[in-house]
Parts: structure tokens; C-alpha cells; sequence
């Protein structure tokens, strides 16, 4: 099952937010209209035209390897077998910060510590809920809140020393009650660590030492956290990654302790300030995928697009034959998928489409259209009326659209479509409405 509750981004990610595609069209005579895919519209549209239906779909996927994964939405925490994309894992790097500067905890001889917890606010999930393994370590690298940091990047821990207190299996389960104190709140993901780590910052704040004067001064003390899922091997098509909104104020480590009987309670937050990214581990090894990925002809019968891994791409040569002077009333694309309703695997709800102005390079812009999913058609259209204009005008080449999850440097989504080849009954189709001058 596939829930998310939202999608904002405090980074930015590769696409730009706009694509160049805004068009004036003005249409002062009708000579005849045409049809590329003519089956695909009501003939009662033609209104007599010549129909035309020579172009050919390319299809097929690539890795991106270079996607930017920091301060993002959400921090995604778990692993999932895929039966078809093989394995997703991933784990989060963030730093810590302090919810206040200088605490003076009185005489530790006073005090008793009760617990430390790490409570996540869960924001959603793709895959399954159940048990999973946690472990969580001291960083031993600081991170920078204007530095970039990619999915495929990893920072060394301080020491081998697992922090979670007892048990390390967990259920995730955004469906779970959590109750803190008397107060029944947003369900979390609640991690007891080991309290030897609360008393030793009780120690360092009292010793006055400025490591607790500030953020900078704290997180070049204490670097952060590393929290990952250690699963072992997952049978196929279990398992599950979770987002979790690191910024939300109940995100937080915090200490729950007493001081002469008296209940208090101290925190480190993780807000906009603290850096944080997401280090995902994709193995496509003898899989489907893996044969498209290296071979492009493959790609014709199933063609694939998955989160911080592949991008789909979708080319239709046959656009030249378009005259220069058409102008493009209709275009649209309709790309049909292969999923059971059954899967936990879903597709999501929207595509990014974007392109790229030159061959060979690796710079996407984003293509102005929604790319909605039908659960009840199964398959994802597309409004390219504008990008065809901008082609027939030769505003843009015709490189090809890559196709990624809308959340695809921030979420474990993937997709299956159906290539032109497909065996499937339905395939990948462009239509395409003009009229000529």
C-alpha cells in the first residue's frame, strides 16, 4: 500500500520548476486536419481529415546516479524485496540539534534518568507494514546544512556502538495509537536509546565547556545520528520503506528524567537547520530491470522507472512528420502499466515529465503537464499539446521525455510499463490532432 500525505520539498530537486513551453496560438484558417494514432480519437473529431499513422514509440529506461537526497520531505527508513526491481533499502543520516542553549541540569547526584527516546512522526509509506530491525549510531562525520549530499553517499559512524536500548525489531505501523504522557498524538515510530548516552550530555552541559552554547558548537561536539534497517534477506514482496517528517516538532530526541522526585523532560530537535539526507541502496542484480538498463532494445516490452534509481524514457521519431506549419489542438499520451491491485508495490498517483534540450546531456527540464494515474484505466495520460507545438515550431529537439515517480528523490516508488511489444493487450499509445495551413 502506498500512502503519502504530502509532498513538499525544502530542497529543491533536479527538475526546474518551469519548462519553456508557454505558447500564443492563433488559428485564422483551416486548411485540413490530421491524426497521428487515428484510432485512438472519436472519428467525430476528424471532420474529414487525412489520417496519418507512421511514427514508432522508443521505449526504454537508464540509471540516474547522481540524484540529490538531502534535506528532503521526508526521511525514508526500511527495506523492501521487489519481485520485480529486486531490493530498496534506506537509512538516514541527521544531525541533532538543541532545543535550548546552555541547559544547566542542577546536580546530576540529584537525578535520576528515566529514558531516552528518538520519536519519529510518521508522513506515509510504500510497501508493507510489519516488523523491521533498527539500529542507530553516532555519526562521525559532521554534515553542513549548505552542502549537497547524494543518495549513494554514506558517512562514517563514531563507533560500532549500537544505541537502541533492548529490542532492535520494530513495527511500523502508521495505524498504531501513540500515547505520550496522558496525550494521544500524531503516531510515531518511538526508539529507546541507550540512557549511559543521556547522562553523558547531562555531563558535558554541566561541565560548561560551550558545547552546548549553540547549534554549530553542539553538532561539531555530537555529529548526528545514523539511523538504518538491518533486515538480513527479505523474502520477495515483503517488506516496506517509511517516510517520516524529521521536521514535524515531535520529531525529537528527548530526555524524560527527575530531579529530586520532580518530573522534567529536555530535547534535541531536528528542524529546518539541521542537514539530514536519505542513503538508498538499490540492487537490481538478475532482474528484469536489470536487462533493460543494459540494453535498450529490452525496453520495447517493459520499460521501468523507480526512485532514486531508473528514468523511463518515451520517444516518438515520427513526430517529423508533422508539417512545419500544423498547428497542434490535441496531443496526448497514454502509457499503460502492469500492476495488481493486490501489490503493495502501487504505482503512485503522479508521474514528473521532463526532457532534455541537447543529446547526451543529463539536465532535465520539466515539461509543464500533469501525468495523473488511473486506477481504472491502469495507466498514466499525459497532456503533451504544448511540447508537440514547441517540436513542430523547432522551439526544442524532440530528445525523448524521461518519466520518473513525482517523488523520485524522495520516496521508494517504482513503475512497470508496457512497451510497445508488451503481450499485455494494452501498449503505449500517442494521439495527436492538427490542423495544417
Amino acid at each position: 500500500m502506498n500512502q503519502i500525505k504530502t509532498a513538499l520539498w525544502r530542497k529543491g530537486i533536479v527538475l526546474s520548476a518551469t519548462f519553456l513551453l508557454s505558447l500564443l496560438i492563433s488559428i485564422s484558417c483551416k486548411k485540413k486536419e490530421n491524426l497521428l494514432g487515428q484510432n485512438s480519437i472519436d472519428q467525430n473529431e476528424l471532420l474529414g481529415s487525412e489520417g496519418i499513422d507512421t511514427f514508432s514509440l522508443q521505449t526504454f529506461s537508464y540509471f540516474d546516479d547522481s540524484v540529490i537526497s538531502d534535506n528532503a520531505a521526508f526521511g525514508i527508513l526500511g527495506s523492501y524485496n521487489d519481485p520485480v526491481f529486486g531490493t530498496y533499502s534506506s537509512e538516514i543520516f541527521t544531525q541533532i540539534l538543541l532545543s535550548g542553549s546552555n541547559p544547566n541540569f542542577g546536580d546530576l547526584n540529584n537525578i535520576v534518568i528515566d529514558s531516552m527516546v528518538l520519536g519519529l512522526v510518521y508522513n506515509g509509506f510504500y510497501g508493507d507494514a510489519g516488523n523491521q530491525n533498527i539500529e542507530v549510531y553516532e555519526m562521525g562525520e559532521e554534515l553542513f546544512i549548505d552542502s549537497t549530499y547524494y543518495s549513494f553517499e554514506t558517512k562514517l559512524d563514531a563507533n560500532t556502538t549500537n544505541l537502541i536500548l533492548g529490542s532492535n525489531t520494530f513495527n511500523f505501523d502508521m495505524d498504531n495509537i501513540t500515547v505520550i504522557g496522558v496525550d494521544t498524538v500524531n503516531t510515531q515510530l518511538r526508539i529507546p536509546l541507550d540512557t549511559n548516552l543521556a547522562r553523558t550530555f547531562m555531563t558535558e552541559a554541566n561541565a560548561a565547556t560551550g558545547t552546548f552554547a549553540d547549534d554549530a558548537s553542539f553538532t561539531n561536539y555530537f555529529k548526528g545520528l545514523h539511523i538504518v534497517t538491518n533486515n538480513g534477506v527479505q523474502a520477495s514482496g515483503t517488506g516496506g520503506a517509511f517516510y517520516f517528517k524529521l521536521t514535524d516538532p515531535l520529531s525529537k530526541m528527548t530526555i524524560y528524567y527527575r530531579d529530586l522526585g520532580v518530573a522534567k523532560t529536555f530535547d534535541f530537535i531536528m528542524n529546518t537547520n539541521a542537514a539530514d539526507f536519505n542513503r538508498v541502496v538499490l540492487d537490481n542484480t538478475m532482474t528484469s530491470i536489470e536487462t533493460v538498463l543494459n540494453d535498450t532494445v529490452s525496453g520495447q516490452v517493459e520499460f521501468y522507472t523507480q526512485s532514486f534509481g531508473s528514468r523511463a524514457v518515451v520517444r516518438f521519431d515520427g513526430i517529423n512528420n508533422i508539417p512545419k506549419s500544423a498547428v497542434i489542438h490535441k496531443a496526448t499520451l497514454e502509457l499503460p502499466i502492469s500492476f495488481q491491485s493486490s501489490s503493495p508495490y502501487s504505482p503512485g498517483f503522479s508521474l514528473s515529465v521532463a526532457t532534455t534540450l541537447e543529446e547526451g546531456t543529463t539536465q532535465l527540464f520539466g515539461v509543464n503537464t500533469a501525468a495523473n494515474y488511473s486506477d481504472f484505466s491502469k495507466s498514466f495520460t499525459m497532456d503533451l499539446r504544448a511540447y508537440v507545438q514547441a517540436i513542430v515550431n523547432e522551439d526544442i529537439k524532440h530528445i525523448g521525455l524521461v518519466l520518473s515517480p513525482i517523488l523520485h528523490s524522495t520516496s521508494a516508488e517504482r513503475i512497470i510499463f508496457n512497451g510497445t511489444s508488451s503481450t499485455n493487450k494494452k501498449k503505449p499509445k500517442l494521439s495527436i490532432l492538427y490542423t495544417e495551413f
